[in-house]
């Protein structure tokens, strides 16, 4: 990496205040409230009041908060593993999430359908935002403690792009049925976020291994993360699919993925040890991996039996990867993944897309009866079951196929030395971008490198 000043003086300010102006005059001239949240418009067929509880806002909130909370509490603090980058982690996270949501809101709007020239906005387009953030932050895992905000943040912008352009392929166009994301948001921010990390590799990343670790109460920390992303994640896959039957199937499949998950993470993390014990990486990570495989499938008639052995499958291949595929990915093929996002969310979701697919084959109006409509509405009309499961197979091939082209070009974008990316030498490192509280030899020392790569660049 070049040396260059790591300084956010400038560049961060400039970054988010440009953005946010931005998003406030577009926010401005397109987007309006929908039919649920406007006054004259809910009010004009409901003069009594009589109908209010059903508006959107009591069927869906409840999910809303729950994904939010995953969003912001689950995926920031299940990345504070790293010793001396808490700070970051979840600060970043924050930043990320937040620009996120908004500029989602206006690239799914524009995809999804205007409604005579204007966005419409209620709790359905606020947890449609949040499922595209967080396959921004599942990208950010696997550059986390390597890049600089300015770097996420650009990042995010490309990315949510594109995921609004791939959602719109597949669930527009192809008709793929996704509602838990395993290809929209999985699969899509793993394999976008790896191939950007393979193009910001760091030959010497090495010099900052001392950091790439853990301690004792870091690992506690991330799993606080864990455990609000496991509690929450029926409501994460059920939160947008149709009301009634489907949504309260989809949370319970996912209910019984997550279980059948764990068991075989805890079994597996043991037995790879060649001293029969707990890695907490294992446990952080590969039990929540059975909510990403029952994604795609979680509303379809999967049963319980089903879910169960997707999500053992689902913990057995995350915690294989974890220890003996992510070195592999390391050494060969120089993808430097933080925080194991292809075990979590790559393979997983992969995992996720073959399962739906095979379960969309399967279906028939003996098992869904009327149902049909609302789980394979396309089915119900002139699709065969063997067209759908089809169209999820193509549907993974076009999710793969934009992460992996897109995360490409976006890599390339973000290795320009004008960011403030973090030397090899200090990366996974709060004291970078942070004031941190009883660290003034630290602090003393990054000043010391800072001056010394200023003076270096100057000095030609």
């Amino acid at each position: 990496m070049a040396n260059y000043s790591t300084s956010m003086r400038l560049k961060l300010p400039v970054v988010c205040i440009v953005l946010e102006v931005i998003l406030i005059i577009l926010f401005g001239v397109l987007v309006e409230y929908d039919a649920h949240t406007d006054a004259k418009k809910w009010h004009k067929d409901n003069k009594t009041g009589q109908f209010d509880m059903e508006n959107d806002f009591y069927y869906r909130y409840p999910s809303f908060q729950d994904v939010h909370v995953m969003i912001f509490i689950g995926f920031g603090f299940l990345m504070t593993f790293l010793q001396r980058y808490g700070f970051s982690s979840v600060g970043f996270n924050f930043l990320i999430a937040a620009f996120s949501l908004q500029w989602a809101t206006l690239m799914q709007g524009l995809l999804h359908g205007l409604h005579h020239g204007k966005i419409h906005v209620g709790v359905l387009s606020m947890i449609n935002a949040d499922f595209c953030t967080g396959s921004v932050l599942i990208s950010f895992g696997a550059v986390l403690g390597k890049t600089s905000p300015v770097q996420m943040m650009i990042m995010a912008i490309f990315e949510v792009t594109l995921f609004a352009i791939n959602e719109y392929i597949l669930v527009s166009l192809l008709q793929a049925r996704d509602a838990g994301g395993s290809m929209t948001i999985h699969t899509f921010g793993a394999y976008f976020g790896l191939m950007v990390t393979r193009v910001l590799y760091r030959p010497n990343l090495d010099k900052s291994k001392q950091r790439n670790s853990s301690v004792y109460h870091s690992d506690l920390f991330a799993m606080i993360g864990t455990i609000y992303l496991w509690m929450f994640w029926p409501s994460f896959n059920s939160a947008i699919t149709a009301l009634g039957d489907d949504q309260h199937r989809t949370a319970l499949n996912t209910y019984y993925s997550l279980a059948a998950c764990t068991l075989a993470t805890y079994a597996f993390s043991a037995l790879v040890n060649h001293e029969g014990k707990l890695d907490m990486v294992h446990i952080q990570n590969a039990a929540l991996a059975g909510g990403v495989a029952v994604g795609t499938a979680g509303e379809m008639m999967l049963t319980p039996f089903g879910s169960m052995i997707v999500g053992f499958l689902a913990g057995t291949i995350s915690v294989l990867g974890y220890k003996y595929l992510t070195p592999v990915l390391e050494s060969k093929l120089k993808i430097q993944d933080t925080c194991g996002v292809h075990n979590l969310h790559g393979m997983p979701g992969v995992l996720g897309a073959i399962v739906g697919s095979i379960t969309a084959a399967t279906a028939s109006s003996s098992i869904y009866g009327n149902g049909m409509a609302d789980v394979f509405p396309e089915i119900s009309k002139d699709f065969t079951a063997s067209n759908q499961a089809v169209m999820q197979i193509i549907s993974l091939s076009v999710t793969l196929g934009m992460a992996l082209i897109g995360g490409l070009i976006v890599g390339f974008i973000l290795k320009l030395p004008i960011y403030g990316a973090p030397p090899d030498t200090h990366c996974f490192e709060d004291a970078i971008y942070w004031e941190v509280p009883g660290e003034e030899e630290d602090h003393d020392e990054l000043t010391t490198v800072k001056t010394a790569d200023e003076s270096e660049k100057l000095n030609g």
